[in-house]
């Protein structure tokens, strides 16, 4: 699979945006937590598409034969006291490609960007007791905390979701 997988930096969406609304839609009903409640829309998932580039994002996406396979996303900060730090927000893989090392494959690029970029702290959260946790923890990320009740996952029950950071 390596020899087929790109990972790609994007400036704009709009080569891929139906890629990745259809990504975001399927994560979705799979049960991530990044945001959105299903059922998402079509309309909803390329309208956040269209807004997520801003100067302070970077976002990869990860193909594998042409395909979506997932994608990330580097959120600088852009406040004053906080040039040194940024968010790993987003990580995504297709349900298609899961255990095929897209997630440990993009957090590796997201890194590499971070620290060319004179990152020193990377912060990011993800929902209590989601395979998402055992990738950051195996990139030596720490936990900082939990909060208790913080995202409604589709049924309406409150998850705790647990935030950690990294120096780079």
């Amino acid at each position: 699979m390596k020899e087929n997988l790109k990972i790609i930096e994007l400036k704009s969406t709009n080569d891929y945006r139906e890629k990745l609304s259809e990504l975001l839609i399927k994560v979705v009903e799979d049960g991530a937590s990044v945001g959105f409640l299903p059922p998402l829309d079509l309309t909803e998932a390329n309208q956040y598409w269209d807004s997520v580039l801003k100067p302070e994002v970077i976002l990869f996406i990860a193909t594998v034969n042409d395909e979506l396979a997932g994608s990330i996303q580097l959120h600088m900060s852009s406040k004053e006291n906080g040039k040194h730090r940024a968010e790993i927000a987003k990580l995504m893989t297709s349900p298609d490609f899961r255990r095929m090392g897209i997630g440990k494959i993009l957090m590796e690029n997201a890194e590499k960007r971070a620290k060319s970029e004179n990152i020193s702290l990377i912060v990011l959260d993800t929902r209590e007791g989601d395979p998402s946790n055992n990738l950051y923890q195996s990139f030596n990320y720490i936990e900082a905390g939990r909060i208790p009740h913080y995202a409604k996952s589709a049924d309406g029950e409150l998850h705790s979701t647990v935030f950690y950071y990294k120096e780079l």
